[in-house]
């Protein structure tokens, strides 16, 4: 079994992590899982003026290794292994194309939890995955 972990270094993403952890008893054999963090692209348009692509890429992995560094401590202290991938896009969207790309059997992921305005409103990460993956989802509140 292959269990998709994206997280952003949230509250809620944390509880995903504890709940995989807590919850691992669940499988009939020990899950392969992959951590992931997808950072945000930051728009290119004047900033390639000003920053090089090496630079650029030395800034996306140092933000994503500090959001990734809480969960792989809790599933390094679990005794878990877990393979880490970092990404560069839309959240959903490569949360939903690893998870193809993997063969994942499941996403666990944490949601804000936010009501249905809110969501509608600020958009929803958690949302969005479940529209575009073909894998179950367990969205943990």
């Amino acid at each position: 079994m292959k269990i998709l972990l994206p997280v952003d270094g949230s509250a809620c993403a944390l509880r995903a992590v504890d709940h995989l952890i807590a919850h691992l008893a669940w499988y009939s054999e020990v899950p392969e899982i992959h951590l992931l963090h997808v950072h945000p692209p930051i728009p290119i348009g004047r900033v390639q003026a000003h920053i090089d692509k090496e630079t650029l890429h030395a800034y996306y992995l140092e933000e994503s290794q500090s959001q990734l560094v809480e969960a792989q401590q809790k599933l390094d202290a679990a005794g878990r292994f877990h393979t880490t991938h970092i990404h560069v896009g839309q959240p959903a969207e490569v949360i939903a194309r690893v998870a193809d790309e993997l063969a994942c059997d499941m996403i666990v992921m944490g949601s804000h939890g936010r009501g249905t305005v809110a969501g509608l409103v600020m958009g929803s990460v958690a949302n969005r995955v479940l529209h575009l993956t073909q894998c179950p989802v367990l969205l943990v509140k």
